[in-house]
């Protein structure tokens, strides 16, 4: 944190040495209070917690409800509520909300983890979250929960084959969502059966042949009790829940967002508008070498060429500045906190404790690779801010609270 104070600083450090942003000090204040309410939740028993978990969710969703109304757009995404001065991001602490209540819904359920029933009962207190913030929009912070939810559901002990199916489907959805755009934009030559996924006639006809292929396999399954029968219906039913959720999913997605993806795919495209964010970056991160310009000697920042430079790419700064090596020290620092977490996981004294662990630390991780990943060009532009680095009460406060949880559980790790 006080590397992120450093650098949010930078960023609104001009090329003729003016501080054009007061960011810093409102970092240095959410930090003070954030650890404080890190340190409250240390010496709050979890499982007093737990207890409570169930309306600290509804409270959450309810909030998130709030901010579709009454929110303040920031970046085209109604995901903000003013308080005075400020803006909640209700949709950050959600995320917590959701890991406490998943925990606490799989832990009462853990001998009937192997039912269907259990797991589309999981599923359905992610998608609660997940769908009012894609009507944000906010895609970058949607995805967070995909992790959280398949390395929970794994650690509790579900059937890999549902986990699996879940992943698949999330990956198909992805491809088919994003099929339509690179063949317009990138892809040299035109191919005919990507009309299926762009038109919604043809759409519609692969959905409904997809989803009577799965039927006439689970009629033989329950007729003839063939094991082909359930692989044939299971590998089917993936296909036709991500094609149809592909569909969904462009309803949800704003044209920017989708332009995103394909500048990923290749910048190049648009290196004026869409792809300038990824080209700069990377010029950032390039820029640096070895040991970096030094602090507050980076031109691309200092020039105003980075966008959203104090929160999505507080990265890229660090990499101009201080270099590759401390580019290297951001990831050991990291990669002590996840160490420490999946410890943590491992060691919890009951299930809760360790389902707690291993959602905090796969929403950590997750931002963590896509917030880097993003800033050196090998991740889509998501939006999703770098924990305890990026300038925002909202998402520092998040982190800081996870860190806070994963204290409590390892304290008391052998007290009963």
């Amino acid at each position: 944190m006080v590397i992120g104070i450093l650098f949010v600083y930078s960023s609104g450090y001009s090329s003729t040495g003016i501080v054009l942003s007061d960011e810093y000090i409102k970092q240095i204040i959410w930090v003070c209070l954030g650890l404080g309410i890190a340190i409250l939740l240390m010496f709050v028993n979890y499982l007093r917690i737990a207890d409570f978990s169930r309306y600290i969710y509804a409270f959450f969703i309810v909030l998130l409800v709030a901010t579709l109304m009454i929110g303040r757009v920031v970046n085209g995404a109604r995901s903000w509520i003013p308080v005075f001065s400020f803006g909640l991001q209700p949709s950050e602490f959600a995320k917590v909300a959701t890991i406490l209540f998943l925990a606490f819904f799989i832990d009462r359920n853990s001998r009937s983890l192997y039912r269907l029933r259990t797991m589309v009962q999981a599923l359905l207190i992610v998608l609660g979250p997940v769908l009012l913030i894609l009507m944000q929009p906010d895609l970058g912070t949607a995805l967070v929960y995909v992790p959280i939810f398949v390395s929970m559901t794994f650690v509790a002990g579900f059937p890999v084959r549902f986990v699996a199916f879940l992943l698949g489907a999330g990956a198909l959805v992805i491809f088919f969502s994003v099929l339509p755009a690179w063949h317009a934009n990138i892809a040299i030559r035109e191919y005919a059966i990507v009309n299926l996924v762009s038109s919604t006639r043809y759409g519609v006809f692969t959905f409904l042949v997809l989803f009577g292929i799965a039927a006439l396999a689970a009629i033989g399954y329950l007729v003839i009790r063939k094991r082909y029968f359930y692989w044939i219906l299971y590998v089917v039913s993936m296909l036709a829940t991500s094609f149809g959720g592909s569909f969904v999913l462009r309803r949800f997605m704003k044209e920017y967002q989708l332009t995103r993806l394909i500048v990923f795919l290749d910048p190049g495209i648009d290196p004026q508008g869409a792809g300038w964010n990824v080209i700069q970056s990377v010029t950032a991160v390039g820029s640096g070498g070895w040991f970096g310009k030094g602090w507050l000697k980076g031109t691309q920042s200092h020039y105003r060429f980075l966008p959203q430079q104090s929160t999505d790419f507080i990265f890229s700064i660090i990499a101009e500045e201080w270099g590759f090596a401390g580019g290297l020290l951001i990831f050991l620092l990291f990669s002590v906190i996840l160490a420490r977490g999946v410890y943590i996981m491992i060691s919890a004294r009951d299930r809760y404790a360790s389902l707690v662990s291993a959602g905090l630390v796969s929403m950590i991780g997750f931002h963590v690779i896509i917030n880097i990943g993003m800033a050196m060009g090998v991740m889509p532009i998501t939006g999703i801010p770098l924990f305890f680095l990026s300038y925002g009460g909202s998402s520092l406060w998040t982190g800081l609270v996870a860190i806070g949880l994963l204290l409590n559980i390892h304290i008391r790790r052998y007290r009963y």
